[in-house]
């Protein structure tokens, strides 16, 4: 009986089926190195290709040379759908690389005083993003009608917070002197800030820019496709999401 079982499952390796899966490194790498145990028990090998920019990972998930690919949130998917004519699907949430709002000058933002200094990234992207985080704790509200929003676009201001936009790489740097400083992830670890300890506003996980498994139109309900979410949502990959990246990834699963 263990021979047939053994026989059984050496049958389904060698018949494996290959799902290839785009991705960009950073953290992607980690969870695709951590699921091909998990694929192959399913009868799956799992081929993993890298990419260096945010462009040739759709196209070739668009042109079928991918199955999925996994490194987007879902505003750049649909930005990149409509602006290059693909069709392409989030089939499912991974992980969330929070934005968050950090301060040396009050724990909480309720003590934010009128006229409070506070500095965010100034490109289109992460402005609009910031923007979010702001209004997501009640400090402002903003014109939902614009697709990429900036302080223009600000409706209410009750505290008339002074905002100003800086190159998002700046912004940690302006700690001393302002009130609240909106920063990306990346610029805050390398500023020794902890997403989950140090902030005093963090984006939450109804936030658009989680980033999501993405397939082709047409094959959401592909056995491929369903074989990978389910090794990828796991209690397994969220310790090690946990754990590994001390705060700079939040799961979303």
């Amino acid at each position: 009986m263990k021979k047939l079982i053994f026989f059984t499952i050496l049958s389904l390796f060698l018949n494996a089926e290959t799902i290839k899966v785009g991705i960009t490194p950073y953290p992607n790498a980690v969870i695709m190195e951590n699921v091909k145990d998990d694929l192959k028990q399913l009868g799956y090998d799992l081929e993993v290709i890298e990419f260096n920019d945010y462009i040739l990972p759709n196209l070739a998930l668009n042109d079928g040379e991918l199955d999925a690919n996994m490194y987007q949130h879902k505003p750049f998917l649909e930005d990149f759908n409509e602006s290059k004519n693909t069709d392409l699907v989030a089939v499912a949430n991974v992980f969330l690389p929070p934005m968050a709002a950090y301060s040396k000058k009050v724990k909480d933002v309720k003590d934010l005083k009128d006229g409070a200094l506070i500095y965010i990234p100034n490109d289109p992207t992460n402005e609009s993003r910031a923007l979010d985080v702001l209004e997501q704790a009640g400090l402002i509200k903003t014109n939902k009608n614009v697709k990429f929003r900036s302080v223009l676009d600000i409706t209410e201001n009750p505290k008339k917070l002074d905002i100003k936009e800086l190159e998002a790489a700046q912004v940690p740097r302006t700690l001393e002197e302002c009130d609240l400083a909106v920063i990306n992830t990346n610029y805050a670890l390398a500023a020794n800030l902890n997403p989950i300890k140090d902030s005093i506003i963090l984006e939450d996980l109804n936030s658009p820019y989680v980033n999501v498994i993405a397939v082709k139109k047409g094959k959401e309900e592909d056995k491929k496709t369903k074989a990978l979410i389910e090794v990828i949502k796991t209690p397994k990959i969220k310790k090690i999401l946990e754990e590994q990246f001390k705060g700079a990834i939040i799961p979303a699963f």
